[in-house]
């Protein structure tokens, strides 16, 4: 299945990114990194991802890699990930996923 990043989610990595590198870029590179190769799985796997508990729909779910939650929703036809946030942060609420 195919996988699509949300501009959010992009705007999510490389604010990760720029924090991260701000003491080590080579440490930010790899951390962005594993976080995009999680969408492999997904795209593999997509119902691998547990259902996201501030949603509890089955569309809405999440992988865990390090301390950060990929959170993404399941189309028919395509995923899409929606946000990468820190485990710590609460989400309020999530961006539209494109439109298939």
């Amino acid at each position: 299945m195919k996988v699509f990043w949300t501009d959010t989610a992009v705007q999510h990595l490389s604010a990760i990114y720029t924090y991260i590198a701000q003491n080590s870029p080579q440490y930010a590179e790899r951390i962005v990194d594993r976080l995009t190769r999680r969408s492999q799985q997904i795209a593999r796997f997509p119902l691998s991802g547990r259902i996201v508990s501030e949603f509890e729909t089955e569309q809405i779910r999440e992988v865990i890699e390090g301390s950060y939650r990929i959170i993404y929703y399941v189309k028919p036809e395509q995923i899409d990930i929606l946000a990468v946030i820190h485990g710590s942060q609460q989400i309020t609420f999530l961006p539209e996923s494109s439109e298939s």
